[in-house]
Parts: C-alpha cells; sequence; structure tokens
C-alpha cells in the first residue's frame, strides 16, 4: 500500500509531468507490475518458437557495452545483470523494512523462511541426484532445480492475490532473496571458473560510500546513482552474479526515520520513488529476454520429457520445492520456538511453496554452466526448467486462487457494517 510522500520522498518525481506522477503511480500496483512482466514472457516465449526465432536470437545476443571494463554484454546479459539487479535492490529495501520494522523484526518468524529456503534447495537437489545417479556427466546438473525466481514467482502471486494475507507475501520475498543468495554462492563455489576476488574487495569502496551516505540521509541522486553503478560494476567483474550488489545497496539503507514524528523513513521513499522503474521497465524487459526458450516442437517436447535431466528437473522444481519448503518450514515449527505468521494457515504454505517452483533465470544459468550451451542436455534443462516452472505456476494458482477466495469471504465478513449493539445495519429500522 503507497503511503503519501514526503517532500523527501520525491526525489525521483521532482520536476515530473502530472501525466508522468500518474503513470509511476499505476506501475506501483503489483498487479500491473506482474501482468507486464507475464505479458513479456508470453511473447518471448512465442516468439522463441516461431518461424521468426532467429530474430528473437539475434536481438537477445547482441552486444553492446565497452569491453575494457567487461561490460560488453548481450542484451540478454544486460536484462538479467543489470535491470534485474534494479529488482534486488527494490527487494533489499522492502526486507530490510521488514526486518527492521515489520513482521521479520521477530527471529522465530524471520527463521521460518530462511530454513525454508535451504530445504527448497536440498530437496530439489536430491531429487535431481536420484534421476541421474548413474551419469556423473548428468550430474554436472543437479543445482538446476535449487533455484527460485523471485521476480517471476512474486509477479504471479500479485496477480493471483486481492485478498490474500501480506506475510503471506513477506514469507515468499524473504524465501526467494535467500535462495537467490544461497544459489549465486554455489555458482561461485562450484561453477564459476575464476572469481576475481580483488574485484569484490574493490566493490566494498563504493558500497561503503553508498551507506555512508543514505546514513545520512543523502540521496541526492547524482550522488548515489554512480556510486550504485560502480558497486554493480565491480561485483559484475568479480564474476558473481551482479544482482547481489542490489540486494546489498538495498541492506545499507536506513529505515527508520532520524526526525521525531510519524512518516515514512529513507528506505521506504526510495522503494517508492524506484518500483516503477522496476515494476515498468526493469521486470518486463528481463523477462522478455529470459523466457525465449525455444521447445522445438512436440518432438522437440518428447525427446526431453523422457531425458533423466529433464525429469530430474521437473521433479525437483514441483514436487522438490513443495517437499523442501512445506516440510522444512513445518519441522522448524514443530520442534523449535520458530512461529508461522499468525495470518497464515499451511495450506498458504504449500501454495507459496509451489510459487517457489519458478525457474527460469538462475536455474537456466545453471544450466548453461554445468552443460555447455549448444549441448542436447543443455536443450533439454531448458525444456524441463520452462516445463517445470509453469506446472508449478499453474498448481499455485489453483491452489492460492482458493485461498483467495476464502481470504475474501472473510474480509467481506470483517467489513460488513455493525452496529454498536452487534447488529448489521441492514436489518436497523430506519426512523428517519
Amino acid at each position: 500500500m503507497s503511503q503519501p510522500q514526503s517532500r523527501r520522498s520525491r526525489l525521483f518525481d521532482r520536476g515530473t509531468l502530472p501525466e508522468a506522477s500518474r503513470v509511476a503511480e499505476v506501475l506501483r500496483a503489483e498487479t500491473v507490475g506482474g501482468l507486464l512482466l507475464i505479458a513479456g514472457a508470453a511473447i518471448a516465449l512465442v516468439w522463441a518458437n516461431s518461424p521468426w526465432s532467429s530474430a528473437y536470437d539475434a536481438l537477445r545476443d547482441w552486444e553492446i557495452g565497452p569491453a575494457d571494463l567487461h561490460l560488453h554484454l548481450s542484451l540478454g546479459e544486460w536484462a538479467a545483470d543489470g535491470l534485474l539487479a534494479i529488482f534486488f535492490f527494490v527487494a533489499g529495501l522492502e526486507l530490510k523494512r521488514e526486518f527492521v520494522a515489520g513482521a521479520l523484526r521477530d527471529p522465530r518468524r524471520a527463521a521460518l523462511p530462511v530454513a525454508a529456503a535451504v530445504g527448497g534447495m536440498l530437496v530439489p537437489a536430491a531429487l535431481f541426484v536420484a534421476w541421474n545417479a548413474g551419469s556423473a556427466a548428468r550430474l554436472q546438473g543437479w543445482a538446476i532445480p535449487t533455484a527460485t525466481d523471485i521476480a517471476f514467482a512474486v509477479a504471479v502471486l500479485a496477480v493471483i492475490s486481492t485478498h490474500l494475507p501480506t506475510g503471506l507475501r513477506t514469507f515468499l520475498l524473504t524465501l526467494a532473496v535467500v535462495d537467490d543468495l544461497l544459489a549465486i554462492t554455489v555458482i561461485a563455489l562450484f561453477y564459476t571458473e575464476e572469481l576475481h576476488l580483488s574485484y569484490l574487495l574493490l566493490a566494498l569502496v563504493p558500497l561503503v560510500a553508498f551507506a555512508v551516505l543514505v546514513q545520512r540521509r543523502i540521496h541526492t541522486v547524482w550522488l548515489l546513482l554512480p556510486l550504485a553503478a560502480l558497486t554493480w560494476g565491480l561485483v559484475h567483474a568479480s564474476g558473481v552474479h551482479a544482482t547481489v550488489a542490489g540486494v546489498l545497496l538495498g541492506f545499507t539503507v536506513p529505515v527508520v526515520r532520524r526526525a521525531p514524528g510519524p512518516g515514512p523513513g529513507l528506505a521506504e521513499q526510495l522503494e517508492h520513488s524506484v518500483r516503477p522503474i522496476s515494476a515498468g521497465i526493469a521486470v518486463p524487459v528481463f523477462a522478455f529476454f529470459a523466457a525465449g526458450v525455444t521447445v522445438g516442437g512436440w518432438s522437440g517436447l518428447e525427446s526431453a520429457l523422457t531425458d533423466p535431466v529433464a525429469l530430474g528437473i521437473i521433479t525437483g522444481l514441483v514436487v522438490g520445492k513443495v517437499v523442501g519448503i512445506g516440510g522444512s518450514t513445518w519441522l522448524l515449527a514443530r520442534f523449535t520456538r520458530a512461529d508461522l505468521d499468525d495470518e497464515l494457515a499451511w495450506v498458504d504454505v504449500i501454495g507459496m511453496a509451489l510459487l517457489g517452483g519458478i525457474g527460469f533465470t538462475v536455474s537456466l544459468l545453471i544450466a548453461e554452466l554445468a552443460y555447455g550451451e549448444g549441448t542436447t542436455s543443455y536443450e533439454h534443462a531448458q525444456v524441463a526448467v520452462l516445463c517445470g516452472s509453469l506446472v508449478a505456476a499453474l498448481l499455485a494458482t489453483v491452489v492460492l486462487r482458493i485461498r483467495n477466495r476464502a481470504y475474501r469471504r472473510i474480509h467481506e465478513l470483517e467489513t460488513a457494517d455493525i452496529d454498536h449493539d452487534g447488529i448489521p445495519d441492514v436489518y436497523q429500522r430506519d426512523d428517519g
């Protein structure tokens, strides 16, 4: 829910036309951003499997940027590494607010989504290994079904949800961010041939400078933007997935207001300003370049789905994520003092766990690193990630739509007009 803007919160809106402000306000609605993402993904999927697929591949693979700065990247890489970092910055701001002043400030509740992320990686990996235990070459892709695509998962939830508890989104966001950070760690440890620690250490310099400025409540764009871009560029040059820079930058922003009295803190102000850019540009463009998986017609689909690599990925995403996320959450809540949000039921957690089975970006990246572009295993893994993600999204939609109707009925009962005697107004006699 958007908050009234203070004078400080208008750092990106200052001087804009009324029409631009209205567009920005529309884009702050998560449903709009989710629909734009789904539209971008649908267009890419249709185009990549049409007679004009070569044009899509050429556009996605077109390289641009300065090579001397390690930034001569394809448009697909710019979208996955660059634009998605904006989304991660907004996610980092939102999570920081939840950990400092929201539902996750209680360690007993914060522990559940973290444990869910760990379980949601271990079980899918185990299922993939079970399918491919006979081949060392196929086992290289063990980490493919462990990843959750945060942008797609949150977008699907936004489109589904109108009355679902806000705690469900917070749980999913925390789980997905932790999942992505763990997946990036796995890539760095098992799939990165060359990790440049010097660039990572250099990235601390602009990151610390950014943190000092925001802690002093200095949020001038021409100061913060170059520091954020430099942090991102150095993290990217290190070999670590550059979206980590977005999360780290978001975590440096203070949540609590320095001045006494009510009003939004700097984290909320920045989130309010950057969210339209994330939802209206960054995420839809990312989806357009990420979702263009070529299936190869019915024969290609049939060939892929008989490969143990594909079966391990699909089973991991659809079954493994539910068992891993749901099971680890239940075990932690059952045998420790960790506590599930009072607003949530366990069936909500199952629906959210199904959303965790939406793979895409990091899963496709791991598949490329594991098998190499152009190999049969890589092509089959691409199809499996697409199919598994679609099945998980459809099952999650069914479960959460049912829950959404239940919460809507509860909301309607709670908001019915009740007079001071507890009798609905519709039954009162009109004496006027």
